[in-house]
């Protein structure tokens, strides 16, 4: 497998004994990021956190990563990634967050180290806009959301 390269850069000395983003198994697609907290963060139920990472990226041009919850953290708890696929773009050089919402019914605490999401690097293909007046046509056509049914 093709690996690509992505320089991380640690903000703050404070936070070293964090563990850096790895792939919890060889097949695993997206690698685990990890909350740089001073103190545990309560995010309530029904309610929104903006979790620190203490690392900033360079990403090669062409890439992106996506930031994806964690399957345990979404069944057990349901904590999810609230612009789920969140996007961190080529150019951005700044601290990566995670936004993480409280779906469960219980507050949720998060501790210093704790696996907060997951991350994928992606191929990103640029679209090239073509003003027409002609689009083909289709089986589907204009039909949107639920058009199919529930079932």
């Amino acid at each position: 497998m093709k690996k690509i390269e992505i320089k991380i850069q640690h903000i703050s000395e404070k936070f070293l004994d964090v563990p850096l983003p790895e792939y919890a198994t060889e097949g695993s697609s997206g690698f685990d990021v990890r909350a740089a907290l001073e103190n545990e963060i309560v995010i309530p139920k029904g309610k929104v956190a903006l979790v620190p990472t203490n690392l900033r990226a360079e990403i090669p041009l062409g890439y992106e990563i996506q930031v994806r919850p964690r399957s345990g953290l979404a069944a057990k708890h349901g904590i999810g990634v609230l612009n789920s696929p969140g996007t961190i773009d080529s150019d951005y050089r700044g601290e990566i967050k995670i936004i993480l919402f409280n779906f469960g019914d219980e507050d949720f605490v998060i501790k210093r180290g704790d696996r907060i999401a997951q991350l994928v690097l992606a191929k990103v293909y640029l679209a090239d806009f073509k003003i027409t007046d002609d689009l083909n046509t289709s089986n589907r056509g204009e039909g949107g959301f639920g058009h199919t049914g529930t079932k």
